[in-house]
């Protein structure tokens, strides 16, 4: 299995803000997480969604938007798994 860190961000208080990352194979099973990096305990501090484009025949363009659910600004990063 590979998994790494694919990018990191902040995202300021109550906004959502998106990345997408590229030419990712079409054959790798890749799931994706976000983990807060600013200690802020007692409740959650991001949600995410993660969308998919086929970008040509072999490749896969994926698009990660990230909600800070918190009145803080939060960094983040966003982590990969390669399942296959």
């Amino acid at each position: 299995m590979r998994v790494g860190v694919q990018f990191t961000g902040s995202v300021p208080a109550g906004a959502t803000r998106r990345w997408f990352t590229f030419n990712w194979p079409q054959g790798w099973h890749v799931a994706w997480n976000v983990v807060s990096t600013s200690p802020r305990p007692g409740s959650p501090q991001v949600d995410w969604d993660v969308e998919v484009e086929r970008a040509d025949a072999n490749n896969l363009t994926y698009w990660i938007s990230v909600r800070n659910v918190t009145p803080d600004p939060v960094n983040i990063e966003a982590r990969y798994a390669v399942l296959n």
